[in-house]
């Protein structure tokens, strides 16, 4: 089974995100390691970072993963913003090594109508400077599947594998499948052949060994909308059983599955939603356990 958590914010201090997470009830957290609407960032002090850690110790909340900035976009092709998205990635995966998160999952950004080959290519200009920048680093950059909305990169698997090809991708890279955007990219989850299909082509094209962490959102448009809008989790077109046979494949048993659906500060909606998925894991073995052990005539 996933480990099951959600994204929380950080307002009051990084570590006050660890304290919601356990406060909604997450086995694993994803949370922004600095202002996601400010390409600053406030430097990490010894007392954050402290904090942080201390708080860290006293939940079993594990693993922390990280998401980047929604301003970088290293597949842009105009200079200046490809420049400074590059470093600000650079700067968020060095946070993550000083706050020991293991994960940082990207967005591989949008080509702005300089095509999906010319976006391909900054992306991978992008990465291989963030190698060769940071060759020690042992924290993993994840890149996330997305609806395809717009000129977003990244909606078909093929076009992910393309950059870890490209980039010739060791343990520093691997994949956060989206659910949400997997199926308004045009990926069927909610049918046992659909998801076998959508498995079977991630295997072939990325290699079910790089799928390191789910992002679990229910999609308020139909599949093939190339709409990135999430809903709760069995509210929208995926519905309950768009999870059940991802929550059960036990291939991805352990890898972090987060939610990133709306919520209010008192974070009912993440404590229902991860009660929701706990229940279809429940019901979906219990069904198993019964037809297994059903008399037969």
């Amino acid at each position: 089974m996933l480990r099951l958590g959600a994204h929380e914010s950080i307002v009051g201090g990084l570590h006050c995100a660890l304290e919601r997470g356990a406060a909604a009830g997450c086995d694993a957290l994803q949370l922004w390691t600095k202002n996601s609407r400010q390409w600053r960032a406030t430097p990490l002090d010894r007392e954050t970072v402290t904090q942080f850690r201390r708080t860290r110790a006293a939940h079993s909340i594990s693993p922390i993963v990280a998401h980047a900035s929604y301003l970088i976009n290293i597949a842009s092709s105009d200079a200046e913003l490809h420049r400074r998205s590059v470093r600000s990635l650079i700067e968020e995966v060095q946070r993550c090594a000083i706050l020991e998160i293991p994960y940082l999952v990207l967005h591989p950004g949008a080509h702005t109508g300089a095509g999906m080959a010319a976006g391909l290519e900054q992306v991978v200009e992008g990465l291989e400077q963030l190698k060769g920048e940071l060759s020690d680093s042992r924290v993993k950059v994840l890149l996330e599947t997305t609806a395809g909305q717009g000129t977003s990169l990244g909606a078909d698997f093929e076009s992910l594998a393309w950059i870890l090809e490209a980039v010739h991708a060791d343990d520093r890279f691997g994949v956060c499948l989206d659910t949400c955007h997997a199926f308004a990219a045009g990926y069927e989850l909610r049918t046992a052949a659909g998801y076998a299909e959508t498995m079977s082509s991630f295997d072939q094209n990325i290699g079910l060994e790089r799928l390191t962490m789910v992002h679990l959102n229910d999609s308020k448009h139909p599949i093939g909308s190339h709409k990135d809008r999430h809903e709760h989790i069995g509210e929208g077109h995926l519905g309950i059983q768009g999870f059940a046979h991802l929550l059960t494949d036990s291939r991805l048993d352990s890898l972090p599955g987060i939610l990133e659906t709306p919520k209010s500060k008192d974070l009912h909606e993440d404590r229902e939603n991860l009660a929701r998925l706990r229940s279809i894991v429940a019901d979906e073995t219990a069904s198993e356990v019964g037809t297994s052990t059903r008399p037969s005539d």
